[in-house]
């Protein structure tokens, strides 16, 4: 039955009951109760029907509510990570400065001794052969002194550039100290080492910078060693070290070798 059609018995009920006619017939009063009845209960049913409308709205109202809180929260979290990404990007960035700074030499962007050290005590623990070369600027001094240090430190940038671009990929070219550069041959011999250092002094001469007035140039002079097995980092330096200086006692502008023992 309908909604309407049972508005429309209602009507009839009613009327029946209202009707003086009807008044003494056996039917009237328990007709009279089943109408009460039946407004009872739908009097019940109407407010259960209310009391679950209004549930279902303060459910949605709660659930539109927890959404809102779930969207700010994963929005914080959001913005939280981009915070830490961030964070960890520029700390990632920082250390790699903070690597550099301290493992290559501010002037030339080479290699400074800190970086040479643990590489040749890596070669070390290792026992891993290499060949040393010891190179030094003929008469650095001079250009100091004559040029000023602007044009000494412009010289030493250049020669930088230009042994950092000969060398191997696997090669390591460091600052030794003032005017003196360092080549870490790895898995080479004294011989092709040698050779490899000759290119560079020819290289190396071909470099010059401007005082303003002037080009100028200088030579190197290196000494070179090969690691024998058991050898220190300080014995091996040592050894290259004896053999530049015999290059410079020896006039200059020449490689000499220190042979293993």
């Amino acid at each position: 039955m309908t909604e309407h059609e049972d508005a429309a018995l209602l009507r009839r009920v009613e009327a029946l009951l209202a009707d003086p006619d009807h008044a003494g017939h056996p039917l009237h009063e328990a007709l009279a109760e089943l109408l009460a009845r039946h407004r009872s209960q739908r009097h019940q049913l109407e407010r259960l029907v209310s009391i679950s409308d209004r549930y279902q709205q303060l459910a949605m109202e709660a659930r539109q509510v927890t959404q809102k809180r779930y969207e700010r929260s994963l929005r914080r979290q959001q913005k939280l990570s981009r915070i830490s990404d961030g964070y960890q990007a520029m700390m990632r960035e920082r250390n790699k400065a903070l690597h550099r700074a301290s493992t290559l030499d501010p002037l030339t962007q080479l290699a400074n001794r800190r970086l040479i050290d643990e590489r040749l005590r890596q070669f070390e623990v290792a026992d891993r052969p290499y060949t040393l070369a010891l190179l030094d600027i003929d008469h650095f001094k001079r250009i100091n002194d004559r040029h000023g240090h602007d044009v000494g430190d412009a010289l030493l940038v250049a020669i930088a550039e230009t042994l950092r671009e000969a060398l191997r990929d696997y090669d390591l070219c460091g600052r030794w100290g003032g005017e003196e550069f360092l080549l870490l041959f790895a898995e080479t011999g004294l011989d092709e080492a040698w050779g490899i250092v000759e290119r560079l002094r020819e290289s190396v001469a071909g470099v010059g910078v401007s005082d303003g007035n002037r080009r100028l140039s200088v030579t190197l002079s290196a000494g070179l060693c090969e690691r024998f097995p058991g050898e220190s980092p300080a014995e091996t330096l040592q050894r290259a070290d004896q053999a530049l200086l015999r290059a410079k006692r020896d006039g200059r502008n020449r490689s000499l070798a220190q042979p293993s023992p």
